[in-house]
């Protein structure tokens, strides 16, 4: 049977349609460009979240459409989503250290922040980073432990009902040969049932400092080794992120250190089923650049460091560990910490950088800097600091992780 269709008043019906979508003032559109931001207040008001439009060829770019306040000295400083993408967590190193954040889209399928849960997290501080494996468990460091002078824990918590399940603690001064102490940075290889934490520095930011980064069994939780990232023991070079690579990637331990400037690598001995001894790969100062900060990875090998002075971000190739092989050099602001990596509206390859670590004098920009990757071109920079007197600690995605690999 054939249909017979009158085109003109279809055409008419057609034109109508479109008029009404052109002069909605809410049309429903993706938000794959707005983000969450973690920020600390610089005028004395609560720290909290937001969300913030990030895409340079969007009319409301650098605005804020949704904030929750978490308190005043929460200092919110990571965002996570759990291992399905269906939680949203923030650390903390105030306040009740984690929470739990309740966010949704309104009717035009905008990124709302909702509320935030506290999550009692025993006698551990100051809250740091999360790890979240396929068994229902997550993990936890606290830079801060119960407190002590050289201390520091992790928690291990039921992903399901966010219940603290056990604190791992090491203390030093049991055992200075394997110890935990400062943790910071957190990574997990599930297949080998391995997870190493680092050592970076006291809470205060004085009192102590690290080198080492320490290998523990995923589940006995037993101390295998620490590991020296460092030029000698005198060296407090502070090591704060550590990767270990997993999956399709080759298979060795990277490490970041701040106050050294630099990025170690450890290759996977099958025989010990542990890592061998860390080497340094990548030594910052070489290229005139300090406080080596995160590491991401893409689906391409391209391995993603920031440094936050004077605010860089080197690109890699890793396909021929431990060969590290300099790409490029984008260029951010001082304090160039955290990234999420997405398509402009026009579909330029981006990534977003939060310029700003801790408030530290001259590393505290306040600014994202969104760079194209392949130019190397700044296409646009949102003043945080200026435009509405925060600044951001951490950013991440409304649609889930916003990187291939990142911890």
């Amino acid at each position: 049977m054939k249909l017979k269709f009158n085109l003109v008043p279809l055409f008419i019906i057609i034109l109508m349609i479109f008029s009404n979508c052109q002069h909605d003032n809410h049309p429903e559109i993706p938000h794959d460009t707005a983000f969450f931001i973690d920020y600390r207040s610089l005028t004395g008001q609560s720290d909290g979240m937001a969300v913030i439009e990030l895409d340079p060829e969007a009319p409301d770019f650098g605005n804020i459409s949704s904030k929750l306040e978490l308190g005043i000295g929460v200092l919110p400083h990571h965002i996570y989503y759990n291992q399905n993408a269906n939680k949203l967590y923030t650390t903390a190193l105030g306040g009740s250290y984690l929470y739990e954040v309740k966010a949704e889209k309104d009717k035009i399928g905008q990124p709302k922040l909702v509320s935030a849960t506290p999550i009692d997290t025993g006698e551990n501080t100051v809250g740091e980073n999360l790890f979240f494996t396929s068994d229902g468990r997550f993990f936890m460091t606290f830079m801060g432990g119960a407190g002590g002078l050289r201390d520091g824990s992790v928690g291990v918590f039921n992903a399901s009902n966010n219940q603290l399940i056990k604190t791992i603690k090491a203390p030093i001064q049991d055992n200075p040969n394997k110890f935990i102490m400062y943790p910071h940075g957190i990574s997990v290889n599930e297949e080998k049932g391995l997870m190493m934490v680092t050592s970076t520095i006291h809470p205060d930011l004085t009192s102590g400092f690290g080198n080492t980064c320490t290998l523990l069994d995923l589940n006995t939780y037993e101390l295998k080794e620490t590991y020296q990232i460092a030029d000698s023991p005198t060296d407090m070079s502070s090591p704060v992120e550590v990767l270990l690579l997993r999956g399709k990637f080759p298979q060795y331990a990277l490490a970041t250190t701040m106050l050294g400037g630099d990025i170690w690598i450890a290759p996977y001995n099958v025989v010990t089923k542990k890592y061998d001894a860390f080497s340094k790969i990548f030594d910052g100062s070489t290229q005139g650049l300090g406080w080596t900060l995160e590491m991401y990875i893409d689906d391409n090998n391209r391995l993603y460091v920031s440094f936050a002075d004077p605010g860089k971000v080197l690109v890699f190739d890793i396909s021929n560990l431990p060969q590290l092989k300099l790409i490029k050099t984008l260029t951010a602001d001082k304090g160039a910490h955290h990234m999420v990596f997405f398509k402009t509206k026009k579909g330029k390859e981006v990534v977003a950088v939060q310029n700003n670590l801790l408030n530290i004098p001259n590393l505290n920009s306040g600014t994202i800097s969104v760079i194209e990757i392949e130019s190397g071109k700044t296409l646009g920079t949102v003043d945080l600091r200026g435009k509405y007197g925060i600044l951001p600690e951490s950013i991440e995605g409304t649609n889930g992780p916003s990187s291939y690999m990142h911890h």
